[in-house]
């Protein structure tokens, strides 16, 4: 058993519970930031406008919360009546008082000394329902927490970590069950997506994303390659209550750049799946990327929205996917709609009318290593992507480099690395980042923000007609949404990789990020 140490620093007032209802409702608070994307529709859009483009230039430093760990922090705070709920890495959790950082109460978890993770020992947030915090562990357990005290309610296994897998995604608290998914593709795992009761922690369902023999799908993977095939779920997803469907991205097959062990489109791999909310039962999946050899995650957030696409209303989903092709799917049905490069890709020739990428020739790595656009990272990764309905814009965070894919043998060793060669930056080509912003009507760029380094940040949009976003060198900028123009900016002094989150705190707005190790919040002067 091991040791759970709860620090309570201070009682404090820690009123407001989040019921199912409250979820459902979140775009009617937007004083709170109540889900990882802010809303189920994942919109990570705020509705709050005191701070605006006439004014943010006067936005200051109000606090700043110093954590002490080694790792990246790529946490999104949840904010709920006045407390900001974060992790620290590996997988700590504090109550902050929103208006001055002040601490409530601390919890850590002690963790085993060797823990087999892909990118360092992340975790990117909390789910709340009831009087309950919810988080996932490295070493795959899923964990609930008082909300009031920090105080260990249950605790229990969701894998074996020994083997590769590990939780680093935040869950998401859907009616009466949190789900939760699962990471590790580096390592040869099998992907899973889990529903749990929050109550006693009892798993209710589970979904494979590799289908087993006489399921649908299993004929994709040639031989047993089924078994250690990846498809993780390691960013969190989307619901739309009116459809009661679970929208998740995948990640890629493993080994992630020799497909010869595994011939095959490989499903589920880099694809989205539409789960039943109740059951976990499959009820449509695209594929972006089909037989993957290039590292090219569909973990990618779903963005939901309701609009027009060529003079029909329809429910709709927004894809900003590494393969750096943006696409348009209908969400009730997985109907492809369109698809269109947001960044330079030399890997196919066009998307067919079923969403089929057509590659063109000698685009797969080699032994003797083949050029191609996008890198293993991708024209864009797992940070997220905002939807302003002001602006009726898609925004996001975009890379533009190439790199030479190499294949190589990929023998599997349960708990190791299951790679096939590693893909190599070229020397002269050093790349380049940008936020964009696209009209999903078209596909077409609306606007493009240069920056000089690969960015990792998720983007926040705002009814005060601004984009916050930020960068690997710790400036934290806010862009005019309409025009891509910047309009204020802080020197953080500390790599930033999270999302941002607005929120109200005594009727005033202010502005969160995570930066190096510390927690900035911003307010107007």
């Amino acid at each position: 058993m091991k040791a759970i140490c709860v620090v309570a620093l201070a009682a404090g007032s820690l009123a407001g519970q989040v019921s199912y209802q409250r979820l459902l409702d979140a775009e009617r608070e937007p004083g709170n930031w109540m889900t990882y994307s802010g809303n189920y529709s994942s919109h990570r859009h705020s509705r709050l406008e005191e701070v605006n483009r006439d004014n943010v230039s006067r936005l200051r430093l109000k606090w700043a919360f110093q954590m002490k760990t080694l790792e990246q922090v790529e946490t999104t705070m949840l904010v709920v009546d006045g407390i900001m709920y974060l992790t620290q890495p590996p997988n700590d959790v504090f109550a902050l008082d929103a208006e001055n950082g002040r601490p409530f109460w601390h919890y850590r978890r002690s963790l085993p000394e060797r823990i087999n993770v892909c990118c360092g020992q992340v975790n990117r947030g909390l789910a709340m329902l009831g009087d309950r915090l919810f988080m996932g562990t490295v070493d795959a357990h899923l964990v609930a927490l008082d909300r009031k005290t920090g105080t260990l309610i249950w605790d229990v296994e969701v894998a074996d970590y020994t083997k590769g897998y590990s939780v680093t995604v935040a869950p998401l608290a859907v009616k009466n069950e949190v789900i939760l998914g699962i990471s590790g593709g580096e390592y040869g795992i099998r992907g899973f997506l889990d529903a749990y009761d929050p109550r006693a922690g009892k798993r209710l369902w589970r979904f494979y994303t590799i289908p087993g023999p006489g399921e649908p799908g299993h004929e994709t993977w040639s031989g047993d390659s089924w078994k250690t095939g990846g498809a993780p779920t390691w960013v969190t997803g989307s619901f739309d209550p009116k459809l009661n469907l679970i929208y998740w991205g995948t990640g890629n097959a493993a080994p992630d750049w020799n497909g010869d062990v595994r011939l095959g489109d490989n499903l589920y791999s880099s694809s989205v799946i539409a789960l039943d909310a109740d059951t976990g039962k499959l009820k449509w999946y695209f594929q972006f990327s089909p037989h993957d050899v290039h590292d090219w995650d569909a973990v990618q957030v779903p963005v939901l929205v309701d609009a027009e696409f060529r003079g029909i209303e329809r429910k709709l989903m927004y894809w900003g996917n590494r393969n750096a092709f943006f696409y348009v799917l209908d969400r009730e049905t997985g109907e492809f709609l369109t698809a269109k490069p947001f960044t330079t890709q030399t890997w196919a020739e066009r998307i067919d009318e079923k969403g089929r990428p057509v590659a063109r020739p000698n685009s797969d790595p080699t032994r003797e290593g083949t050029v191609i656009s996008p890198g293993p990272e991708g024209g864009t990764n797992w940070y997220s992507p905002s939807y302003s309905p002001v602006a009726k814009l898609f925004y996001l965070s975009v890379w533009d480099f190439a790199s030479k894919f190499y294949s190589g043998d990929a023998p599997y060793q349960a708990g190791t690395h299951f790679f096939g060669s590693v893909p190599m930056r070229l020397p002269n080509d050093p790349g380049s980042g940008a936020v964009e912003a696209i009209d999903p009507s078209t596909g077409e760029v609306r606007w493009k923000y240069p920056l000089y380094s690969m960015p990792l940040t998720g983007i926040l949009s705002t009814a005060g007609h601004l984009v916050f976003g930020g960068t690997l060198e710790g400036q934290f900028f806010a862009l005019d949404a309409a025009t891509g123009k910047e309009l204020w900016h802080a020197n953080t002094g500390g790599m930033i990789a999270a999302g941002p989150v607005s929120y109200l705190n005594k009727g005033k707005q202010l502005v969160s990020i995570a930066a190096g190790t510390a927690i900035f919040t911003f307010g107007l002067e």
